[in-house]
């Protein structure tokens, strides 16, 4: 099992323009959010603009804290550690899940509204996101339906309300690749 915070290996130029290695470590910004039954999230990398600019030897810009979605015109990588599910989360209330949610700036993502919700992580984002397990599993919920994803699967979610259920006794990890969106107004709800 993979622990710890997630290796990061940034690429660069040096002066003379050769392609050098700028940084490997851990990710700066590791952090396990919603308490003790709550994820872990390995925030990677950021961009802000599409096209996102190449130079020589800038880093990753500047960013407060976790923020669950991806900055605007702009993308994030991060893995995520999904432990099991435990009991609290049958007792969780509206509040509360909107606090999980606002610990990453995203209170109004929270769609969570009381036991007739099919999760109390249940959420939606202005964003594609691009999912994919690298162990364990977790099953997806949607509105309508679910799945179970497993090792190299890969869900392309399309900022519609779901929620992650690890529904086993092992940690699920996953990898994120968010992509700033727009939603159809027809979609806005």
């Amino acid at each position: 099992m993979m622990t710890g915070p997630t290796r990061r290996i940034v690429t660069g130029h040096d002066a003379s323009g050769q392609a050098i290695i700028q940084e490997d470590g851990p990710v700066p910004r590791y952090k396990q959010v919603g308490g003790a039954t709550g994820p872990v999230f390995h925030e990677v990398w950021n961009t802000r603009a599409t096209p996102a600019p190449i130079d020589a030897s800038s880093g990753e810009p500047d960013e407060d804290g976790i923020l669950l979605a991806a900055p605007k015109n702009g993308t994030r990588i991060r893995v995520l550690d999904i432990p099991p599910d435990d009991d609290s989360f049958k007792d969780m209330t509206p509040e509360e899940a909107k606090a999980h949610f606002a610990e990453i700036g995203a209170a109004d993502a929270s769609s969570f509204t009381g036991k007739e919700s099919r999760h109390a992580h249940m959420h939606r984002t202005e964003t594609i996101d691009y999912g994919i397990v690298l162990e364990g599993e977790v099953v997806l919920i949607m509105d309508e339906g679910e799945t179970t994803v497993r090792p190299g699967d890969i869900v392309i979610q399309r900022g519609t309300n779901h929620g992650w259920a690890n529904r086993s006794d092992k940690n699920c990890r996953i990898a994120f690749i968010l992509i700033d969106g727009e939603f159809d107004p027809a979609l806005k709800g």
